[in-house]
């Protein structure tokens, strides 16, 4: 594989700098600049005028104001031209009753697609399959999802994932299985031979949940001090 080639679809790199574009959209000119300072949930579908796709798109438009809360906007994505989006999001707001206020990318020269690794082997040559990117606000790539195109994504699942990242950067942790805003997260693990003698008493006295050494859970808000948690913070 040739990464020089135009037509070589690449994967971008988890905590490394987020593929820049400069495209067309339904809302005008979108770069990857524009979104500096905000998170981005940038997510691809096959084609306009599909069946999952209307039922996620649908479901995007609902959620929207939930994204905004949070401090993040959407982008969504096709080889499909302006035209064909804006006549598709007519559709969806005349059949289902849901307007669709976010952009869409026109992707005819598939650019963005092969760099965001949305054409995979094995699918059409001419369909991005169903991917989601979370961005953050400093342009870092921080979590990508991907899905065949026969099944349709939960939006709530992408709303959770986004709220779990924000949580760890903030609270210097990482979150459990299932983990739901509000619940306990999971204190960066023991890093030393002493330190895991002495996780025990550590949790009591913070008022941790002690599983085993490597594995203690607390409440939000309740975050341990020591430099050294800071660093492992979002890496337990």
């Amino acid at each position: 594989m040739n990464p020089n080639d135009p037509k070589t679809t690449t994967l971008p790199g988890l905590g490394q700098p987020a593929p820049a574009f400069e495209v067309k959209t339904t809302h005008g000119i979108r770069r990857l600049a524009d979104y500096q300072g905000r998170w981005l949930v940038l997510f691809s579908h096959p084609a306009d005028f599909t069946p999952v796709c209307t039922t996620e798109f649908a479901a995007f438009a609902r959620a929207h104001p939930r994204f905004e809360a949070l401090g993040c906007d959407l982008l969504g994505l096709s080889i499909d031209s302006t035209h064909a989006h804006i006549a598709w999001m007519r559709s969806i707001e005349a059949s289902l009753g849901v307007k669709v206020e976010f952009p869409i990318i026109e992707d005819l020269s598939m650019e963005v697609s092969r760099a965001y690794g949305m054409l995979q082997p094995g699918a059409s040559d001419t369909a991005a399959v169903r991917a989601v990117f979370v961005i953050d606000p400093h342009g870092v790539l921080r979590a990508m999802l991907y899905y065949p195109m026969s099944s349709g994504r939960s939006i709530d699942e992408i709303v959770r994932l986004l709220q779990s990242l924000q949580t760890c950067d903030a609270e210097k942790c990482a979150t459990p299985e299932g983990w739901q805003p509000g619940d306990p997260v999971i204190v960066p693990p023991a890093a030393t031979m002493q330190e895991a003698a002495e996780r025990r008493a550590k949790a009591e006295s913070e008022g941790w949940e002690y599983i085993d050494y490597y594995l203690c859970k607390r409440p939000l808000g309740r975050r341990a001090e020591s430099p050294q948690d800071a660093v492992r913070g979002n890496t337990p």
